[in-house]
């Protein structure tokens, strides 16, 4: 014997929030955060009012926790969303937006190596006395003793 329920079947790609957010891997906060700034298209509401997102909007959504995860900037990933929507044109602009990104990383990792390498030579330097003598603080206190102009 089969029962009937009495609130009509959603189609397969109607998806609540929290749904969303668990096929994504995004929190809500976080959806809704994109949603006010353009980034998702604002979902149709039911009649109580609650989000529904389709299949495309939970795409869209995995699409950016990706780029987030490699580090894109929202605005990057705002540009190559909208160039993801003309598969027909040169791929020249993606390129160029993957590629500065690429160079702001390697400039982070610089950056990073030679805060390494100050840090190291602070701690190396530390004769682990007292805090009166202490080689770290020193450091600290007077940019003229790290051995780099910048980190």
């Amino acid at each position: 014997m089969t029962r009937k329920s009495s609130t009509p079947a959603r189609p397969a790609d109607d998806f609540s929030i929290g749904t969303v957010a668990r096929l994504t891997g995004i929190k809500v906060p976080t959806i809704r955060y994109y949603e006010s700034i353009g980034l998702l298209a604002a979902p149709v509401r039911t009649e109580a009012g609650r989000r529904v997102y389709d299949d495309a909007a939970v795409q869209r959504l995995k699409f950016i926790r990706h780029a987030r995860e490699l580090g894109f900037e929202i605005e990057d990933i705002r540009r190559l969303l909208n160039l993801s929507g003309e598969p027909q044109r040169s791929c020249a602009e993606v390129d160029a937006i993957a590629k500065a990104h690429l160079a702001d990383i390697d400039s982070r990792i610089k950056r990073l190596k030679a805060l390494r390498s100050e840090l190291q030579h602070m701690i190396s330097g530390c004769a682990r006395g007292r805090v009166y003598d202490c080689r770290i603080l020193e450091t600290l206190s007077n940019h003229s003793f790290c051995r780099h102009e910048t980190h």
